[in-house]
């Protein structure tokens, strides 16, 4: 089962689209009870729905046999950024204060299924939102999946007691960096020992690298980390804004994104709707009884959790249909690739499903 990542990918090698080696940067803002997580999100295209999922719900990983797919119980409700469909998210925060977000790695390997159960890369990211509520029980359980999918990408995650953690899978095995060996909270498209070896080499001659480039978004990020480390903003939210505008691409940054963990608050603008848009997640009713909701990304201004409107699996076809149509032309989409995605959020069950 391929999904959209895998044939941007192939589009990008045939050289009909730019290559996604430098997409999305993130970094986390961490000084004394503060910490805010900021992302750009970078590709080629800007639909999405803002997610709420709940708690108590029972999944089944979206997996092709013969691999055996994990199946678990969400145990923390949260709100995800979805470009490819409910179940399948790009990032997001959970009610206990955990944020992850992703980025491309064209360095990926993933560990293979070899008897464990399995997930998509972007199930993933869900499930760990969905399992976990700090830094160190993702650490722990990094390696329990295997993951079949062939978009490459890495992770940042943080939570609310300031933790964080970079969790790369190279040579199929999960390499993960936090505590000490994460001197600098930040992520772009390069491994993170790359990043930081880019990082000291200009610290060393006293220069801010000027680019777009994955290594010089990674050091203006991580230099804005330091600085806010040691000399603190006066609206945190804001300075992330503006950490995302000075690691900005363009056209290319579709997504800006900002999750205050202490406060269990998602800022977010985009490329079509420049005003800042936020919740609360004390707004929404995380309980699996309750309907899900969702929002276009792109709409309203301010406060707005009372947009969100009730999902619909004509709202979800929407975006899966439009975001597989960017590609349809140039590459064929088999129709029951469509329908599986299509078809995962009716696998969902409230309860344990027993």
């Amino acid at each position: 089962m391929r999904r959209i990542p895998a044939l941007l990918l192939i589009l990008a090698l045939t050289g009909l689209l730019p290559p996604p080696a430098d997409a999305c940067t993130t970094f986390c803002l961490r000084k004394d009870a503060t910490a805010v997580f900021g992302k750009n999100y970078d590709w080629h295209f800007d639909d999405g729905l803002v997610m709420v999922n709940k708690r108590g719900v029972t999944k089944t990983a979206a997996v092709p046999l013969p691999v055996r797919a994990a199946k678990w119980t969400s145990k923390y409700g949260s709100v995800t950024f979805n470009q490819f469909g409910r179940e399948f998210p790009n990032g997001g925060l959970n009610e206990a204060g955990l944020a992850l977000d992703l980025m491309w790695l064209e360095a990926t390997r993933y560990p293979t299924p070899a008897g464990r159960p399995a997930v998509d890369v972007l199930e993933w990211a869900q499930y760990q939102l969905d399992n976990y509520a700090t830094v160190d029980e993702v650490v722990r359980h990094a390696g329990d999946l295997g993951i079949v999918s062939d978009g490459k990408v890495h992770f940042l995650v943080c939570d609310k007691g300031r933790s964080c953690a970079t969790v790369e899978f190279l040579d199929g095995k999960p390499v993960v960096h936090t505590g000490a060996s994460l001197p600098a909270p930040a992520l772009a498209n390069h491994t993170y020992e790359e990043s930081l070896r880019f990082r000291d080499a200009t610290k060393k001659e006293d220069r801010s690298p000027a680019g777009q480039g994955s290594l010089q978004r990674f050091a203006r990020a991580s230099a804005r980390a330091e600085a806010f480390h040691e000399r603190g903003a006066g609206d945190p939210v804001r300075y992330a804004f503006d950490t995302l505008d000075d690691v900005a691409q363009g056209s290319f940054t579709q997504w800006s994104i900002v999750y205050d963990l202490k406060a269990g608050r998602v800022y977010w603008r985009t490329r079509q709707n420049r005003a800042v848009r936020s919740v609360a997640l004390a707004d929404f009713d995380f309980s699996c009884a309750a309907p899900v909701k969702v929002l276009d990304i792109h709409l309203g201004d301010g406060e707005v959790a009372r947009r969100f409107a009730n999902y619909t699996p004509e709202a979800n076809r929407r975006l899966v249909s439009s975001s597989y149509g960017k590609v349809r032309s140039v590459i064929p989409v088999r129709p029951e690739e469509l329908e599986m995605t299509l078809a995962q959020p009716g696998r969902t069950v409230c309860g344990t499903g027993k």
